[in-house]
């Protein structure tokens, strides 16, 4: 873009921007063309494109990124499309605690009123799950969450759930899919200056009693039970501490030991590289804790709290070998199995088959969805249950229709208090289902790229031009998914591989599973099996079709 173009955007911006440290930070980069000229062009390349998972983006100004303009007219775009579909009821906003998460709710909020629609913001900080709560309880028209999860500190995001009277049963506090989706980006779009957005009074704050019916509400999720259990805990520095707090002792549980160091929320995420529970090292200032008290389980969610992953004792005295998102999926439905909860037990296709394995042996309804909890949460009429591999478990549709990783905490807990009675362990029920339905070795190969255009020819590549073999076993089905979605499938007798591009990062990911049956009672010979098939074979070959190596 040449710089004179630039300079035109730049300046056209500034003279709408509500917000002074925005303008100062156009007014910095306009002063340092030409050299600054790469960086207004990223940030005027185009506007954050508001799908199924809102908005989410870099923390700065411009179009391309998130601001108190962006939100501005999101806002204005939402409530708008509210109207027009004659939603009635409240807007509830809720937030994290990440650099300009607050000022994004309250400038909903006045957005809201100015509108005629009632706003009511939970009363601080909170997780995820609390917000897709306060939709259900609340009877609201929808709800907004100001989070980017377990994005990086610069990053922020807007997410949008809709009640029961636009969501219908299923949705009713679930995130939007389509067509809402695009409707309420063409709303946006419709909006304009966000200077001419007219804004409001505040909107109303909810008090505590919002979040103790969520916490009261957590802890019934399991029943009367063995409670003795040491738990090690970390929020990642994010807003889901006090809550998991109050849902463990709520429940039965002693307050767990909380990673001092990770305790309060804090949007720099100071200890971690990368503030994801799945990243390596950000779970190790918690499994130091967890050997240092002598716990039985160590619990982390991600910064808004709607994920869980957890670790267990390893076989080596005081090692911790943290479980994969499928394992811990099949150890949560084995236990709500066990337990009668009946309904409907879905994943999504780049899970582990376990789960299918699981059902059809228990005679338990089974579904499967695209990826993503948006698509889980509508994946059955009667849902009893949902998990995502990404650490994502609904475990209370009724309560939460979205992931919730507080209640999740609170039912592995459960289970391992209940198997920790018996003198048994995690560690024991798993060896039980891979005995029972073979060992279940899943794996990912991803492709970052900074050009998106190499993502398409890599999937028309694929298409073309499969691999005829994984393992050394024919290549038995090619399963793909276009027009409706833009995921291939292949599968062998053991193995099974879903490519498909990420929804939230410019990544092509394949999810890699092995499955190694258990012959003579051998589990260790079944699962070394496993490990060199996914790590010497399946990995290898998917990366090279892939054209990694």
């Amino acid at each position: 873009m040449a710089t004179d173009d630039l300079r035109r955007l730049a300046e056209t911006w500034l003279a709408d921007d509500p917000d002074p440290a925005a303008r100062d930070e156009v007014r910095e980069l306009l002063a340092r063309l030409p050299a600054s000229a790469d960086e207004l062009a990223d940030r005027f390349a185009g506007p954050l494109t508001f799908g199924t998972a809102g908005l989410r983006g870099r923390l700065r100004a411009g179009p391309n990124g998130m601001n108190l303009a962006v939100v501005t007219r999101a806002a204005a775009g939402l409530i708008g499309w509210l109207g027009a579909q004659g939603g009635q009821g409240p807007l509830v906003i809720g937030y994290d605690a990440r650099y300009g998460s607050r000022d994004f709710a309250e400038q909903t909020a006045r957005v809201a009123t100015a509108a005629g629609r009632e706003a009511l913001l939970l009363p601080r900080p909170l997780p995820t799950p609390v917000l897709a709560y306060a939709v259900r309880q609340l009877e609201a028209v929808a709800g907004v969450m100001v989070t980017a999860s377990h994005n990086p500190p610069q990053d922020n995001g807007y997410k949008v759930y809709l009640g029961a009277q636009l969501g219908g049963p299923a949705g009713a506090g679930a995130q939007i899919v389509p067509p809402a989706d695009a409707g309420i980006e063409a709303a946006i779009r419709a909006v304009g200056s966000a200077a001419a957005v007219a804004l409001g009074e505040p909107g109303t704050v909810l008090d505590d009693t919002i979040v103790q019916g969520y916490v009261d509400s957590a802890a019934t999720v399991v029943g009367a039970g063995a409670r003795d259990l040491k738990v090690a805990y970390t929020p990642l520095h994010g807003v889901g501490g006090q809550v998991l707090v109050a849902a463990f002792t709520a429940a039965g549980f002693a307050a767990p030991a909380v990673v001092a160091e990770q305790a309060e929320p804090d949007p720099a995420f100071p200890t971690v590289a990368f503030p994801n529970p799945e990243e390596p090292g950000a779970m190790d200032l918690l499994l130091a804790l967890a050997a240092r008290v002598g716990a039985d389980l160590a619990i982390a969610n991600d910064p808004d709290a709607d994920r869980c992953a957890i670790a267990i004792p390893g076989a080596a005295p005081g090692s911790w070998r943290p479980l994969s998102g499928d394992e811990l999926g099949a150890l949560l439905a084995d236990h709500l199995i066990r337990r009668g909860v009946a309904g409907t037990y879905a994943t999504t296709i780049v899970s582990s088959t376990l789960l299918r394995a699981l059902c059809a042996a228990r005679g338990v309804p089974y579904a499967e969805t695209l990826t993503g909890f948006k698509w889980i949460v509508r994946g059955a009429e009667k849902l009893a249950y949902g998990y995502e591999e990404a650490l994502g478990y609904c475990v209370a549709p009724d309560l939460v229709r979205d992931k919730d990783g507080i209640t999740a905490a609170v039912t592995i807990a459960d289970l391992a208090a209940t198997l920790k009675a018996e003198g048994r362990s995690l560690a024991d029920r798993l060896d039980e289902l891979d005995a029972e339905f073979g060992v279940h070795r899943t794996g990912q190969v991803s492709m970052r790229v900074e050009d998106l255009s190499l993502i398409t020819t890599t999937m028309a590549r694929i298409r073309r031009d499969p691999p005829g073999s994984l393992l050394g076993d024919p290549v038995t089905e090619v399963e793909d998914r276009l027009p409706g979605a833009d995921v291939l499938t292949l599968r062998t007798a053991r193995a099974r591989v879903v490519i498909r591009p990420s929804g939230t990062e410019p990544k092509l990911k394949a999810y890699l599973e092995v499955v190694e049956p258990v012959t003579d009672g051998d589990l260790a010979a079944a699962r070394a099996r496993a490990v060199a098939a996914m790590d010497d074979g399946l990995r290898p070959e998917i990366s090279a079709a892939l054209g990694l190596t």
